[in-house]
């Protein structure tokens, strides 16, 4: 691939490993499986985010599941290393000094892509300024910004100073990383020795960048006041309308500022896809499926049995329709394994020793309320009785609330709260500190991925396919990928699977009463009484679901409709 293809790569958070608290959830672990399939694929990228030295946070609960929230410490020199180049970008009128550490990420044919992470930490800076890439949407408006800023303007400068001059498209993950557009647009107006930016140089902005944006919720698409904005880095001159570009509702909106300077434009799920024409109906939106990396989120037990049947499966991850042959009981006993690792995983970290004979359910997400974790637990007593006429059911729940989310933290409460009313029956755990590593042993070692947003909200929501992977079914409300994943009784099953999921006032009484319903009725019922109806179930997770929700195929699709079309 010539080098004027390269594609950059800009995520203000990136989940690579465990050992580096540089992400909070879906975002950036997608970005993280994102990088893994170019580096398989040999596509020619690099990546850019920030450094985030004490990380998102260390969740700690308490005996009533309340978080607080410490700084996650790093050992950032055993992962990475630091790069002499150095760039600058300017906020409030001050020179704020960059450097960046460097990761690579390696393919199965070794192709490495690398990953630069952005520092503000320098003695040549003042201490305000040295912590700007300390925490992950951490601090306020004002913080958010230069963050923002550090990433977009800061990232495009310190390409241009580590050589990399001529970058066929710059791929935006979400809107934080908007104001590479700004630096773009400067550079442009630049080129001609001019300092007032115009018409042109949009245009041939726009042909440089594609967007992806990732939710429909109103607080995942950054907006500031204008006077802050001219405050921190400045309102540059611009023959056409400023408003045009970036505005909205008279604040400063990166969302709109990267569908405005982006040729591309991409929802994460076809459904997320016509959510966003909606939002956005003056912009031209397409869809492409979010994916995870196979190789990653396969749990080793399973892993094993593919190669043994499917030697190929890394290379081309399509290959995985193939496992509808695979001897279930082979498909059975890995699963067995895991689930055995992460009882016992549970039992180190919690000191609950939970069954492995027992059906397990799994929900592990950021605690928000959208989401709505707590679904299942709406009526505790209801979920006992079905544990007591049907058969016994266990449950493992795990993820963070953002530390601002006071809604999100009373909703892990609320787990503890009913979890206490229904202890005899049925045994609910809280993992804390939920991370890939913990994430890894869920997916796989659960029988059941549990999913249960307010619909339309769901942007894509991965989890689900890492679970199809390892052979596990969702139990899920159809909206992000389960309404393109799910095949009712062959790939999981849905929540008001009659198309209703639509937000509504009742629709919570609605989901809570379809939810114990399909267990009541259909999932526990096949889980004690049914062996090979459910081991079909789980080879056509993996058969139907794993080979198509996957970065292999998703990095494809980017290949062909936005990078190098």
């Amino acid at each position: 691939m010539p080098l004027h293809h390269t594609v950059a790569y800009f995520s203000m958070e990136v989940g690579l490993e465990s050992a580096l608290p540089t992400y909070s959830g879906g975002l950036g672990v997608l970005a993280g499986d994102t990088i893994r399939s170019a580096a398989d694929l040999e596509i020619r990228m690099l990546a850019v985010t920030l450094l985030h030295r004490k990380g998102y946070l260390k969740q700690t609960l308490d005996a009533r599941g309340w978080q607080s929230e410490s700084p996650e410490e790093w050992s950032i020199r055993t992962y990475l290393t630091e790069i002499p180049q150095r760039a600058s970008i300017t906020l409030e009128g001050r020179t704020v000094y960059l450097r960046a550490w460097r990761y690579e990420v390696a393919g199965i044919t070794g192709h490495r892509v690398p990953v630069f992470f952005l520092d503000a930490d320098l003695p040549e800076n003042n201490e305000y300024d040295r912590h700007l890439t300390d925490f992950l949407y951490g601090g306020d408006e004002r913080y958010r910004l230069c963050q923002e800023a550090i990433l977009g303007i800061g990232g495009v400068r310190m390409l241009r100073a580590l050589g990399y001059s001529e970058i066929g498209r710059y791929h935006l993950n979400e809107g934080h990383a908007a104001l590479l557009g700004l630096a773009l647009l400067q550079e442009q107006a630049a080129e001609d020795d001019r300092s007032t930016i115009n018409q042109d140089d949009v245009e041939a902005v726009r042909r440089q960048c594609v967007f992806t944006t990732h939710t429909p919720v109103p607080a995942g698409h950054d907006k500031f006041p204008m006077d802050l904005v001219e405050r921190v880095i400045g309102i540059p001159e611009i023959s056409v309308k400023w408003e045009s570009v970036v505005c909205h509702e008279g604040r400063f909106n990166l969302t709109y500022m990267a569908l405005s300077l982006s040729h591309y434009v991409n929802g994460v799920a076809k459904r997320h896809g016509e959510v966003s024409r909606a939002l956005f109906p003056e912009y031209q939106i397409d869809a492409i499926t979010n994916g995870v990396h196979a190789a990653t989120w396969m749990c080793e037990p399973m892993r094993r049995v593919l190669d043994r049947h499917i030697p190929d499966w890394r290379k081309d991850n399509f290959g995985l329709r193939y496992a509808l042959s695979v001897p279930d009981g082979e498909v059975w006993d890995a699963h067995q394994h895991a689930k055995n690792d992460l009882i016992e995983t549970i039992s180190g970290t919690t000191g609950v020793l939970l069954d492995p004979g027992v059906l397990t359910l799994g929900f592990a997400r950021r605690a928000t309320a959208y989401k709505r974790p707590d679904l299942l637990l709406d009526d505790p007593q209801r979920l006992a009785a079905i544990a007591r006429q049907v058969g016994p059911i266990q449950v493992i729940y795990s993820g963070k609330a953002h530390p601002k989310d006071v809604a999100g933290k009373e909703l892990i409460t609320h787990i503890y709260q009913a979890r206490e009313a229904i202890k005899d029956v049925v045994k609910v755990v809280y993992l804390p500190n939920y991370d890939i590593n913990v994430a890894r042993q869920l997916v796989a070692g659960v029988d059941v991925w549990l999913n249960t947003p307010q619909p339309p909200l769901e942007a894509s929501g991965t989890s689900g396919m890492k679970a199809a992977l390892n052979g596990v079914p969702s139990l899920s409300v159809r909206d992000g990928w389960w309404a393109e994943g799910h095949i009712e009784g062959v790939t999981g099953w849905a929540i008001c699977e009659d198309g209703e999921n639509v937000a509504v006032p009742e629709s919570r009484q609605r989901d809570a009463d379809s939810l114990y319903r399909k267990l009541r009725e259909i999932v526990v019922p096949t889980f004690y009484h049914n062996h090979d109806r459910w081991c079909t179930i789980m080879l056509h997770c993996i058969g139907l679901n794993g080979s198509f929700f996957n970065t292999q195929r998703m990095m494809y699709q980017y290949v062909m409709n936005a990078y190098f079309r």
